[in-house]
């Protein structure tokens, strides 16, 4: 399963977004859904931001970069966790 991943980050700290990281992103959200298809969950990723505070009040020095990290269901079915050890999708 796959969860978008969004990242804002500032073009002075990474003028190359290839090189936007959870790391060196101003801000971090993370969307609360699950998908199975890649596209999709790009696709919901792009929406969201552009849906949301964040992404209509962007600076011109700002820019976003949505990546799609595998999820793992936490023991018990509890809250899903991103494994950090997977190559991220984008």
């Amino acid at each position: 399963m796959l969860t978008a991943m969004i990242l804002i980050c500032s073009l002075a700290n990474t003028p190359d977004i290839a090189d936007c990281s959870r790391a060196n992103a101003l801000d971090v959200l993370s969307i609360p859904e699950l998908f199975s298809n890649p596209v999709t969950c790009f696709m919901h990723g792009q929406a969201y931001v552009a849906g949301s505070a964040v992404g209509r009040d962007l600076t011109e020095d700002e820019r976003v970069k949505v990546v799609c990290v595998r999820k793992q269901i936490a023991a018990g079915g509890e809250a899903a966790v991103a494994k950090s050890n997977e190559p991220a999708l984008h």
